[in-house]
């Protein structure tokens, strides 16, 4: 398989060093290119852990690009950096014969992420799954698991996006893909100022790009961690598989279960 990884201004990197950087997030609107023969896999059908407590977003999972193919990011709660920040996934993108990705973000509103139905309120345009107010966020128990947490500000609105089908493709444009193009709110959140994933999405992701059962090749697009309670929390309680996977999956990676649950002790509330 030919393999090239391109950076927004179409510059070319050598391929060791393009190896290296499919084990690394996609930092803000960094676009990086890699020549592959077939498209990201449809997103696995999962439910949604249950919110640790106040002050999280939900981050949904998507597919990630590595050395031995696609492998799956598991969905997760994660805690805003700062009071008024908003994630905005990320998303693949057919353009000039490669499939790009476009690394999510953190920004004061939610941008344009290629029209993709990653559900729990990012139902391809924005998000309905709550808003800040006042310093703290009001939940939508419509797209929220609030589940046991002492959480009282909440509301339930069920909101329908005109124009957005309701699939689980992964990627915008070629064969296949998504036709949604961003509209005069996502553009203008273009031109935000915009945060890069938070440490413990970063380290989320490395934990996912060295469980060998979450590559696309093995579990046929049915990870068995689906989703986490908290970031890099792969054997914590609370773990959901996708519909369809195998029994649970335990990682062997000691990396894969934290010193404490779910990193936990590294929690702070956005200031």
């Amino acid at each position: 398989m030919r393999i090239i990884v391109r950076l927004a201004r179409g510059m070319i990197i050598p391929l060791l060093f393009a190896l290296t950087l499919f084990a690394l997030p996609v930092a803000g609107n960094a676009f990086v290119a890699v020549s592959v023969t077939v498209a990201p896999p449809l997103l696995p059908v999962y439910a949604q852990p249950a919110i640790p407590g106040p002050g999280y977003f939900w981050a949904p999972g998507y597919w990630a690009w590595g050395p031995n193919g696609y492998y799956w990011v598991p969905g997760t709660w994660v805690l805003a950096p700062a009071v008024g920040l908003l994630w905005t996934p990320g998303y693949w993108w057919w353009h000039d014969g490669f499939y790009g990705w476009h690394g999510g973000y953190w920004g004061p509103h939610v941008g344009f992420y290629g029209g993709v139905n990653y559900g729990f309120g990012y139902n391809g345009v924005g998000y309905a799954g709550g808003f800040w107010d006042h310093g703290t966020i009001r939940y939508n128990t419509a797209f929220n698991n609030i589940g046991s947490a002492h959480i009282t500000n909440v509301y339930n609105e069920t909101v329908t996006t005109n124009n957005v089908a309701v699939t689980h493709v992964s990627y915008n444009g070629g064969e296949g893909g998504l036709t949604s193009q961003p509209n005069a709110d996502e553009q203008a959140a273009e031109h935000d100022p915009h945060v890069q994933p938070t440490a413990l999405q970063v380290k989320h992701e490395h934990f996912a790009s060295i469980d060998h059962a979450l590559l696309a090749s093995v579990n046929h697009g049915r990870p068995a961690i689906a989703a986490t309670p908290r970031p890099a929390a792969f054997a914590a309680h609370g773990v959901v598989s996708a519909q369809g996977s195998d029994a649970p999956h335990k990682p062997k990676h000691p990396a894969g279960k934290p010193k404490h649950e779910g990193d936990k002790q590294h929690d702070e509330l956005p200031h």
